[in-house]
C-alpha cells in the first residue's frame, strides 16, 4: 500500500467590492427613534433586507455589493419615507432620516424600478439574493455555491464539479467577507464552500478593479451571514436526497449594542460525491463536515475588527472504473483545511477610511491506494501553509472613489508524491515501473494597486493600475493596467459598455513542484525541460444593459481573451488528481447574454445564453505523462480546442408566486458538449 499524510493549501487577499449603509432615525424635534424599520432592497442585486433601529436610532447594513438600493424606513405614528441611495466605495455611507408625525405627507416619490439598472457600472456583475440562495434547486452534495455559479453567462461545469469561466482552467478566484481563497475549490480539491452561511453571490468575468489578482479567469464573491440584528436567531436545516446523500446544518447568531457574533456546524456524507467513470457508481463514498466562528465589534463609529475561524474537512472515495471494481481497488483521499482571519477597519473622516486584513492558513491533501490498485499504485501527501498581510485606503473625493493598498503573500509548500506500475501493458516501456518525489519551496507574493471611479452625467470611467511579482519556481514582475467605460442613456434606459484588463495569472499551486520538476519531465524520453510559469493575457469586453418594460433586464455583451502560457490541468489517470501545465497560449471569444425578470407581479426569473470558441497552441509544459500516449503528447506542435471549448449553453429558471407562502419554480438547461479525444484501432 502506498499511503501519505500531510498538509495543503491555499488563500487569502485582501479585495472587496462592497460597502456599508448606516441609517440614523430621529423625530422633528431631533429626539432618536427607536424601534423603526429600515428596509432596503434592489431589484438588480435581487436582494432585500431589513433592520430594527436601537435606542441610539441607529441601525447598519453591512456587504452591500456596489450599486443603487431603495431604502424605506418606518415607524407606527411616522410617516415612511423612502429614498434612493448609492453605495460606491467601502467608505460607509450615513442616511438621516427625519420622521414626521402621520398627517403630514411627502410628494417624493421613489419606485423599484429605478434599482434595475445601474448605470455607473463599467463592467456586468451577475447577482444571486437571499431569496434564491434559499430556494436553490436540491444538487449534489458540496455543489450548492457551483451549480449556481454555472447558470450565469460564460461559466460552465466540467467533470467532478470543476467550474471553467470563459475558457479559463485554475483560473477561478473565491472571495469570501473579502478575503480571497486562490486554490482550486471545487470538490475533488478542497473541502467544499456551501450555501447555508451566505447571503449574496456576486460573479464577474470581466472589468476586474485593479485590487483583484492572481486569479482572474472569473471572481465569486461570497458574503456569508453575519448577527447584526439585536437579539438572537438560528437555523436548523437536514437534506436527504438520491443516492444515500445526508447533509444536516445548524447556525446561530447573536448581537448586542456594537458586539455581534456567529457559529455554524455542517456535516453530511453521500454515495455520490464526484462524477464516476462507469454508470454502475462503484466506490463514491464520502464524508464531509465543517464549522465557522465568527466575532464582529464595533468600538465606536470609526473603529471595527471582526475576527473568524474556520476548520473543514472532506473524506472520500476515489470512484473505480469496472476492471478496478472487479480487482478490489481501493483509493481514498481527504481534504483537510484550517484558517483564521482579522480585518481592523477604521474610517478617518465621511469620505476616508482604511482597512487592514491578516490571515494565515493551513490545507491538507492525501491520497493513498491498496496492494490491489490498477494499472498504478498511487499516493501523495501535499500541502501548504500560507500567511497573508494587506492593508488598503479608500476615499471619495468629490465624483471619484479612489483606492490604494498593497498586499504580500507568503507561503510554505511542501509535495510528496510516489506510483508502483502495477499493470506494465498500460504504460511506454520506458517508464519507471517506481517513481518517489519529495519536494518543499517557499512563495512570496507582493502587490501594490492604485484604482478610480469617476462618474460624469453620463458617463463613467474606471482606470486601474496593478503591480505583482512572483517568486516561487519563477521569478516574474508585471504591471496590469485596466479601463472601463460606460455612457448612460436615459432616453433609451440603456447603458454601453466596453472595457479592456491585462492580467497576470499565477499557476495553479497543487502538484505545482512535481509537474514543474525535472525528475517528472524525464518520466519518459521526451521532456519539455520547463517549468510552469505564470500567464499574462488581455481581456477585452463590449457590451450592454437595457431596462425593458420597466420589470426586465437584458445585459450582452461579447469578449475576447489573448493568453500566453494558458493554464490547464493534466488529471492523473482517474484518481482524480491533477498536475498543472501549460500550452504556449491561447485565443477565446464569445457571445453571453442574459435576460432577469426580478418581480412582475407573482413573476420572476431568467434565462441566461452562452456562445463560446477556444483554441489551444502547442507545446505543452509541466504535467506529468506516463500514459501510452506521453511522447506523443510532450512532442507535438500545432492548435486544438481547448478542453473548455463548449460552443453552446442555456440555462433559466422561473418562479411563481401562487400564495404567500405558497411557490413553484421550474428550470430548463442545455450544453451543446465538450470536446473529446477520438481514439481509432
Amino acid at each position: 500500500m502506498l499511503s501519505f499524510m500531510g498538509r495543503t493549501g491555499p488563500w487569502l487577499l485582501s479585495q472587496r467590492q462592497v460597502g456599508e449603509l448606516r441609517v440614523n432615525a430621529a423625530d422633528a424635534s431631533g429626539l432618536v427613534v427607536a424601534g423603526a424599520t429600515a428596509h432596503i432592497s434592489s431589484q438588480e442585486m435581487q436582494m432585500r433586507q431589513e433592520a430594527t433601529t436601537d435606542d441610539t436610532g441607529r441601525c447598519v447594513f453591512r456587504n452591500l455589493p456596489y450599486g443603487i438600493y431603495q431604502l424605506q424606513v418606518e415607524h407606527s405614528g411616522f410617516t415612511t419615507e423612502t429614498r434612493l441611495v448609492e453605495i460606491r466605495s467601502e467608505v460607509p455611507v450615513t442616511e438621516k432620516f427625519t420622521l414626521r408625525v402621520e398627517p403630514v405627507q411627502t410628494s417624493i416619490t421613489v419606485s423599484q424600478q429605478d434599482t434595475l439598472l445601474d448605470p455607473s457600472q463599467t463592467g456586468t456583475v451577475f447577482h444571486t439574493g437571499l431569496q434564491d440562495l434559499q430556494e436553490r434547486p436540491a444538487v449534489k452534495p458540496a455543489r450548492s455555491i457551483i451549480e449556481l455559479v454555472d447558470t450565469e453567462p460564460g461559466w460552465l461545469l466540467e467533470a467532478n464539479g470543476v467550474l471553467h469561466p470563459r475558457g479559463s482552467e485554475n483560473q477561478v478566484q473565491y472571495v469570501l467577507d473579502g478575503f480571497p481563497m486562490l486554490n482550486n475549490r471545487s470538490p475533488g480539491f478542497a473541502p467544499p464552500l456551501e450555501a447555508e452561511d451566505v447571503q449574496e453571490l456576486s460573479v464577474m468575468t470581466g472589468t476586474y478593479p485593479a485590487e483583484y489578482g492572481r486569479k482572474l479567469g472569473g471572481v465569486i464573491e461570497v458574503q456569508t451571514e453575519q448577527a447584526v440584528q439585536a437579539g438572537a436567531h438560528g437555523t436548523a436545516e437536514i437534506e436527504a436526497s438520491s443516492s444515500d446523500s445526508l447533509h444536516g446544518y445548524l447556525s446561530g447568531g447573536y448581537a448586542k449594542d456594537r458586539t455581534s457574533g456567529f457559529m455554524s456546524i455542517g456535516a453530511g456524507e453521500t454515495d455520490r460525491f464526484l462524477d464516476p467513470p462507469v454508470r454502475q457508481n462503484f466506490t463514491n463514498h464520502a464524508a464531509f463536515g465543517d464549522a465557522t466562528v465568527q466575532l464582529q465589534r464595533d468600538f465606536n463609529e470609526h473603529d471595527r475588527v471582526s475576527l473568524a475561524v474556520e476548520h473543514a474537512k472532506t473524506n472520500f472515495l476515489v470512484p473505480n472504473e469496472l476492471v478496478q471494481q472487479q480487482t478490489g481497488q481501493r483509493q481514498r483521499r481527504s481534504d483537510v483545511e484550517t484558517a483564521g482571519r482579522f480585518s481592523y477597519q477604521h474610517v478617518f473622516s465621511a469620505s476616508i477610511v482604511g482597512n487592514i486584513r491578516l490571515s494565515a492558513s493551513d490545507t491538507s491533501a492525501d491520497l493513498s491506494s491498496n496492494s490491489l490498485s490498477t494499472p498504478i499504485l498511487a499516493g501523495q501527501d501535499r500541502g501548504i501553509t500560507q500567511g497573508y498581510g494587506g492593508a488598503s485606503l479608500s476615499a471619495d473625493v468629490g465624483r471619484q472613489q479612489i483606492k490604494a493598498g498593497a498586499d504580500l503573500v507568503a507561503a510554505s509548500i511542501h509535495e510528496r508524491f510516489a506510483y508502483q506500475i502495477s499493470q506494465p501493458s498500460f504504460f511506454d516501456p520506458d517508464v519507471p515501473a517506481v517513481f518517489q518525489f519529495s519536494g518543499a519551496r517557499r512563495d512570496f507574493e507582493p502587490a501594490l494597486f492604485v484604482q478610480d471611479l469617476l462618474r460624469l452625467e453620463r458617463w463613467t470611467i474606471s482606470a486601474g493600475l496593478r503591480w505583482d511579482r512572483y517568486h516561487l519556481l519563477v521569478q516574474e514582475n508585471a504591471f496590469s493596467p485596466r479601463v472601463g467605460v460606460a455612457y448612460r442613456s436615459p432616453l433609451h434606459n440603456l447603458v454601453l459598455r466596453a472595457s479592456y484588463d491585462r492580467v497576470f495569472q499565477t499557476p495553479a499551486v497543487e502538484n505545482l513542484l512535481l509537474a514543474s520538476s525535472s525528475v517528472a519531465q524525464h518520466l519518459t524520453a521526451d521532456t519539455t525541460g520547463l517549468p510552469v510559469r505564470p500567464s499574462r493575457g488581455d481581456f477585452y469586453e463590449v457590451g450592454f444593459s437595457k431596462e425593458i418594460a420597466g420589470h426586465l433586464r437584458l445585459d450582452a455583451g461579447h469578449f475576447w481573451r489573448r493568453v500566453a502560457n494558458f493554464s490547464d490541468d493534466d488529471v492523473f489517470l482517474n484518481t482524480g488528481v491533477s498536475f498543472p501545465v501549460a500550452f504556449a497560449r491561447a485565443e477565446v471569444h464569445g457571445t453571453e447574454a442574459k435576460i432577469v425578470v426580478p418581480r412582475w407581479g407573482a413573476f420572476s426569473g431568467f434565462a441566461s445564453y452562452s456562445n463560446q470558441v477556444g483554441t489551444g497552441f502547442l507545446p505543452v509544459s509541466g504535467g506529468l505523462f506516463i500514459g501510452a500516449d506521453a511522447a506523443g503528447q510532450l512532442a507535438a506542435h500545432g492548435s486544438f480546442p481547448i478542453t473548455q471549448d463548449q460552443r453552446n449553453t442555456f440555462s433559466s429558471r422561473f418562479r411563481w408566486q401562487a400564495a404567500p407562502k405558497i411557490w413553484t419554480s421550474l428550470g430548463f438547461s442545455y450544453r451543446s458538449g465538450l470536446p473529446v479525444e477520438q481514439v481509432t484501432t
